[in-house]
């Protein structure tokens, strides 16, 4: 009989490792020559695609992506959401655990896929060039286990929400450094890189849905854009939200999404409408509407097919969609809160005793021109942004992982702040008396498997915004949220110990604040930023350094032979 249950063992074991796959990829980052809205741009792309080809894993596989650098600028790729275990030099955020990849080079990219399943996405980390160099990152469950704890669809469809520029992305956030302002808005939103036929030349360039009736479609919805919210409808239906971030949730009914940048949200979306055809939006959600931003709307089109009346219909103006107008701060409030993670029998327990306490105030601020900025008013000064007053600045000579790996010192120091220096008024705009800001590498340091908590408070710092904020390397769990000031003894009575929502970008409440608690248990060093792309070289970020274990299998290895340098 032990013989037998021995082998039984074996064989399950043996039977499970064979299952898991390698899947394999190369990206050859290239220039394309393409057309929108009337105009011919060379942009940086994936293989030639915009966006990027999709990559289809299982929970267990290994993924590698050889990446080949054909084009003209340093690129790296991350892989938004996945947690690298042990692989922190695949994480791909430029100087943070990796020098770029320069032109002409190459590297491999490798990790493993472990205790995720759902919609995440890759996407470039080096200036603005994720606008066009993105794309899907799709985790099936584990081969052999139920395929998805809600009603199986019948088919599923990604959508990728982006933003279009008609001028080079990358010259584009070098003028606005230079003169140290804000950079110009795009001049369309895209759904999969079409921007819908309210635009100028595209009516031909509209994404189509083609559904039947009665049939049940899961929407992987993915905010791509750079610098924008988004709501997101189907003209006559309603979704029921299952999944956000690769978590799943319980379900949520709501006919309108709201969706940050680095955010994903997985939808049902049922074929029950009368046959016809209706538009799928998305348009922008600005907390602050004093700020410049581009007020259009981005549209595909819903058809009914495999009807006998098709014919009826194939011509007609599709039904468009009331959409939120664009400072619909309640709408976004209410879809952000009420969603709820789905409790399963392996879900992660929410850790109840904290080890590290944070209080990171941040938001917008000035510091005075540097040499570089060519265009910069001195008398002004440079738009910053800060983390409890620290601009976080990006090294240029060794990255911050492999400084922490080879012990080198005066690349950063490990002293950010656990609280901002002063307390104040922070969502009070006439309460704030400094807004300048200084520059600073600085990380927080934390004992590998403590809990760590932090309150994400935004301030009305040169404007109160709805800020993304996207945490690499963890999910976290997002305890509560609210509007003003946080106060702990009246917030802890609205923490979600229970099912929270299980994230890995948070986008924080305009005026408001959000209670997110994590597990260190992932060696290396871990960026915290806006996913704005406009905030992060302004400084809207800090990082965590999460120290080695205490056994050989919780020790950051040793990096790749092919690891890029400076």
């Amino acid at each position: 009989m032990v013989n037998f249950l021995a082998l039984t063992f074996l064989c399950v074991l043996f039977g499970s490792v064979a299952d898991a796959a390698i899947v394999e990829h190369t990206f050859h980052v290239q220039n394309l020559t393409i057309t929108r809205l009337c105009e011919t741009r060379v942009i940086t792309s994936i293989n030639g695609h915009l966006p990027g080809p999709k990559i289809e894993a299982h929970e267990g596989d290994t993924i590698v992506v050889h990446v080949i650098n054909q084009s003209p600028y340093n690129i790296s790729i991350h892989w938004h959401g996945m947690f690298q275990r042990l692989t922190p030099w695949s994480d791909g955020p430029d100087m943070i655990t990796q020098c770029p990849i320069q032109p002409g080079n190459r590297y491999t990219y490798r990790y493993n896929v472990t205790d995720q399943e759902g919609t995440l996405w890759w996407h470039a980390h080096v200036s603005y060039l994720r606008a066009t160099a993105h794309g899907a990152l799709i985790i099936r469950p584990r081969h052999g286990v139920k395929a998805y704890p809600f009603t199986r669809p019948d088919k599923e469809e990604t959508i990728i929400l982006g933003e279009w520029w008609n001028a080079n992305v990358v010259d584009v956030e070098q003028e606005a450094l230079n003169s140290g302002g804000a950079a110009n808005t795009s001049d369309a939103y895209t759904i999969n890189g079409k921007p819908g036929d309210l635009y100028n030349c595209s009516e031909d360039q509209t994404h189509k849905l083609e559904v039947e009736s009665g049939k049940i479609y899961l929407l992987r919805i993915i905010n791509a854009a750079l610098n924008t919210e988004f709501f997101f409808k189907v003209a006559g239906h309603n979704f029921t939200v299952v999944a956000i971030d690769a978590g799943y949730t319980d379900p949520y009914e709501t006919d309108t999404i709201v969706i940050a940048p680095g955010q994903t949200v997985d939808a049902l979306l049922r074929a029950d409408a009368d046959p016809g055809r209706y538009y799928l939006a998305a348009s922008p959600y600005e907390s602050t509407l004093g700020l410049p931003f581009a007020n259009i709307t981005t549209r595909g089109i819903v058809e009914y097919v495999s009807n006998v009346s098709a014919s009826s219909y194939s011509d007609s103006l599709p039904v468009m969609p009331v959409m939120p107008v664009a400072n619909d701060s309640d709408t976004t409030y209410r879809f952000y809160t009420n969603i709820t993670g789905l409790v399963r029998s392996n879900s992660p327990a929410v850790p109840l005793q904290v080890d590290e306490d944070m209080l990171v105030a941040y938001g917008l601020g000035l510091t005075p021109c540097r040499p570089s900025q060519t265009k910069c008013n001195a008398t002004i000064g440079s738009i910053a942004a800060s983390m409890n007053n620290v601009s976080f600045l990006f090294p240029t000579k060794t990255s911050l992982l492999e400084a922490f790996y080879k012990n080198e010192p005066d690349v950063y120091t490990e002293d950010f702040p656990e609280k901002p220096p002063t307390t104040f008024d922070f969502t009070n705009a006439s309460a704030i008396t400094n807004i300048f800001t200084a520059k600073g590498t600085k990380v927080k340091k934390v004992k590998y498997n403590s809990t760590v908590q932090v309150v994400l408070q935004n301030t009305a710092i040169i404007g109160t915004e709805n800020h993304p904020i996207h945490l690499h390397g963890f999910n976290f769990f997002v305890l509560a949220q609210g509007l003003g000031n946080f106060n702990e003894s009246t917030a802890v009575k609205k923490y979600n110990l229970v099912n929270p929502q299980v994230r890995n970008t948070i986008a924080v409440p305009a005026g408001g604040w959000a209670v997110i608690r994590f597990v260190a248990n992932n060696p290396g060093i871990w960026i915290m930023h806006c996913h704005f792309d406009v905030h992060l070289p302004l400084g809207l970020a800090m990082a965590f350094e999460v120290e080695n274990g205490p056994t050989p299998n919780d020790v950051v290895p040793p990096p790749p032979e092919d690891y890029p340098t400076c």
